[in-house]
């Protein structure tokens, strides 16, 4: 059994956004400490994603995170050190970190916000089930939450699977609305790709969890090809589950990342702005300039 690592990467978050907020405030007088200030923030950054291996890896079981999180401790430390020898541009995906940490954070911290939008991102997928002529039971869970559907099986038994957290979207929707507002544009069109970025998001979270939903409840997946791979590739004991772990782990989970990628490209198309920050995450893959910044600015020009 590994420790609960959860005390320590809760607090630790706390403090990492509040190193990158310190250093967006310290930016408005004095660039060199902000410089250091954030570049601490990202090493902080770094160990935190280093303690969530763990989770992903083995508690979460999922690939895809896991993956992240393993390439994300050396890209924060990277980061920290281009900051620290001088490389000032970052410090505008430093802002859109922190303004990520600052919506995200309270959402998991305060009940309120949190139970309120577990419910609501469940009341709104279970709508989507019933669209889909499958009715499970919509029951409340041991916290008190009315978030976990109850589907019969043809075995006899039943199946639940419940909204957590984690399936609400509000990190994705988190990172959209930091890097919108890290860049300096017109808040109408600031505003203009917040709506359009959050409104995608929703809705293809939404369509995410019924997808799971229905193809765990109805056992999509259940064919003997898969059941054996999957089994040993996940750890699972009971063939029952296969289903969740096909439909989210590695189907929604791996489209997560190109729909990411799809979105990322609209908004950048409406926030040319944003190309200084596309600009840096090429140079931190490749160690290169790539001339994004000049484009950006001839694209700012003509609107």
């Amino acid at each position: 059994m590994l420790p609960d690592l959860s005390p320590v990467t809760d607090a630790l978050g706390w403090v990492v956004v509040g190193l990158f907020l310190a250093g967006i405030a310290a930016d408005w007088r004095d660039r060199s400490a902000a410089r250091t200030i954030t570049a601490v923030a990202w090493g902080a950054f770094g160990l935190f994603w280093l303690l969530m291996i763990p989770f992903f890896s083995i508690e979460h079981r999922s690939i895809v995170q896991t993956v992240l999180a393993v390439a994300a401790v050396p890209a924060c430390l990277y980061v920290a050190r281009r900051l620290a020898a001088g490389h000032d541009s970052l410090l505008v995906l430093s802002r859109a970190v922190g303004v990520m940490g600052l919506i995200y954070m309270p959402f998991e911290a305060i009940a309120l916000f949190h139970d309120t939008l577990i419910e609501l991102v469940a009341e709104q997928t279970y709508a989507g089930l019933r669209a889909l002529g499958s009715t499970p039971a919509f029951e409340v869970d041991e916290a008190g939450l009315r978030n976990t559907f109850v589907f019969p099986l043809e075995s006899g038994g039943e199946y639940s699977t419940r909204i957590i957290f984690a399936c609400t979207g509000i990190g994705s929707m988190a990172i959209f609305a930091g890097l919108i507002a890290a860049v300096r544009a017109p808040i109408e069109r600031r505003l203009a790709a917040l709506v359009v970025a959050l409104s995608i998001i929703w809705t293809l979270n939404i369509a995410r969890n019924v997808f799971i939903a229905y193809a765990t409840g109805h056992q999509l997946f259940d064919h003997a090809a898969l059941v054996g791979p999957v089994m040993w590739l996940f750890g699972l004991e009971n063939p029952v589950r296969v289903s969740f772990f096909v439909a989210d782990r590695i189907l929604a989970q791996g489209l997560a990342v190109f729909a990411l990628l799809g979105l990322a490209w609209i908004v950048v198309k409406l926030l040319p702005e944003l190309f200084v920050i596309v600009k840096d995450l090429a140079y931190l893959l490749t160690g290169e300039e790539h001339g994004l910044a000049d484009e950006s600015s001839n694209r700012i020009d003509g609107d």
